[in-house]
């Protein structure tokens, strides 16, 4: 476990001791997508991460950047059930997700409001959207498999002509079957680094505690900007 004390930030450590017995996918785990369809057709929703004041945090964070800088058109990839994007202030928003239920629920939640569109994410797809601003928010660390990880980075940054903001840990563990933390500013490094630059981190205001998983996370914001 000596890994611990290179990688994890201090407040995870004693917490992630106990977590990080898992260090590889479980058998039967059968992939990112089937264990997100599975979760919102057992009618379980997107996670503590997308509720309360972690919702809300998120919200203020990502309201107050489309209205300082003028954004018209947000692209996320991976919307969920949509309870954060319930908190959200967008012109126009169009909301992609590897759970067909996920869309289902959203189309129907949303159903009012023609400012808002959902799709399902397709590999198969390589023609992307375009936004001044795309989203990546409490994702990042659900993508297990690499290749879907390569991907999903490259259309998130693909897609973006401004903006790109992360909502993510920036290290690596494995934590549960569902759960891989990756230092996802490496791959940035590596493939984009080029074109973007990180104009801000913003720390989470409320940092993990172990005392109070539910209401607090190890992800921060990462904004970039193309240049």
């Amino acid at each position: 476990m000596s890994f611990i004390k290179k990688i994890l930030p201090n407040p995870l450590k004693k917490s992630m001791k106990k977590l990080l017995g898992i260090k590889k996918p479980k058998k039967g785990f059968e992939g990112s997508k089937i264990y997100w369809e599975n979760r919102y057709v057992n009618y379980r929703d997107s996670g503590p991460g997308s509720y309360g004041r972690l919702a809300d945090f998120k919200a203020e964070i990502l309201n107050s950047f489309v209205k300082e800088n003028n954004i018209k058109t947000v692209i996320e990839y991976g919307c969920g059930d949509g309870n954060q994007l319930s908190l959200s202030n967008y012109l126009k928003y169009i909301g992609y997700d590897v759970s067909n239920k996920a869309i289902a629920i959203c189309e129907n939640r949303f159903s009012n409001d023609s400012t808002k569109q959902f799709k399902i994410i397709s590999s198969e797809n390589k023609i992307y959207e375009k936004a001044e601003l795309t989203l990546s928010l409490d994702v990042l660390f659900h993508l297990i498999e690499d290749e879907v990880f390569n991907e999903y980075m490259q259309r998130l940054f693909e897609s973006s002509t401004k903006y790109v903001i992360i909502y993510s840990s920036n290290y690596e563990a494995f934590i549960a079957p569902h759960v891989r933390c990756r230092e996802f500013t490496k791959w940035i490094s590596a493939n984009v680094s080029e074109n973007w630059a990180l104009q801000q981190k913003i720390d989470n205001r409320y940092p993990f505690d172990e005392e109070d998983p539910d209401n607090t996370s190890f992800a921060d914001f990462y904004i970039y900007k193309r240049m």
